[in-house]
């Protein structure tokens, strides 16, 4: 596959992303957030980082970037658009997800290695994974409190589209633990831990990796 990691102005994970991918075979080309077309891609990834210095709110700036138009072609289309921690932030202020990421309910910036529960097997992000499987990768946010009205945590309940939550710690404060959700169609995945900073063992684990093997298997 081919993938676009998109760079916005304050981006720092794309090259860990890149990384990854190219680590499993794949080809992973950064994109700067000012090209208009993403037709030649075969997946998105929005990478972590502080996009425009985190001004105004996490996200609300890059949503207005233009290849936020193409990434919005690009996610009709049906092809996997993933986003981590940042890229959760802008999915979610581009309205791709719904809901937002507001300050931790700590109030500090919490940076550390975090269980997750895995909710689906049979997703596009997660058939790679074992029913029941408690994967474990690394937050690192301050503002990674996920927030919606009651009637939308039930319909992402009642759709089976809440794919991962915090396992025994929540740490930001998320709404009924969740820490990744689906759109509607299953081809978009926004989460705040970061896959790509466990997706080599020297890094402290490889868990990763389930998902970006999932990814793969699934459209590849």
């Amino acid at each position: 596959m081919r993938f676009a990691v998109l760079v916005f102005p304050g981006t720092w994970s794309d090259w860990d992303c890149v990384y990854a991918l190219e680590d499993l075979g794949e080809t992973a080309e950064r994109v700067w957030h000012r090209e208009t077309s993403l037709d030649e891609y075969d997946g998105v990834i929005l990478p972590g980082g502080f996009s425009y210095g985190d001004h105004l709110r996490c996200g609300a700036i890059a949503r207005f970037s233009p290849v936020m138009s193409a990434l919005e072609r690009f996610a009709a289309t049906g092809k996997p658009v993933f986003g981590s921690c940042n890229g959760f932030q802008i999915l979610c202020e581009a309205g791709l997800l719904p809901g937002i990421l507001q300050r931790n309910a700590s109030m500090q910036f919490r940076c550390q290695p975090q269980q997750l529960s895995v909710e689906r097997v049979d997703s596009g992000f997660t058939n790679a994974c074992e029913s029941g499987q408690i994967v474990q990768l690394p937050v690192s946010h301050g503002e990674g409190q996920y927030f919606a009205p009651p009637q939308v945590l039930d319909e992402l309940e009642d759709a089976g589209r809440v794919l991962f939550r915090y396992h025994a710690e929540n740490p930001n404060g998320s709404l009924r633990d969740i820490a990744g959700i689906l759109n509607p169609a299953g081809n978009v995945l926004g989460m705040m831990p970061h896959p790509e900073r466990a997706s080599d063992a020297l890094l402290g684990g490889t868990d990763g990796n389930f998902i970006w093997r999932s990814i793969i298997e699934h459209w590849g």
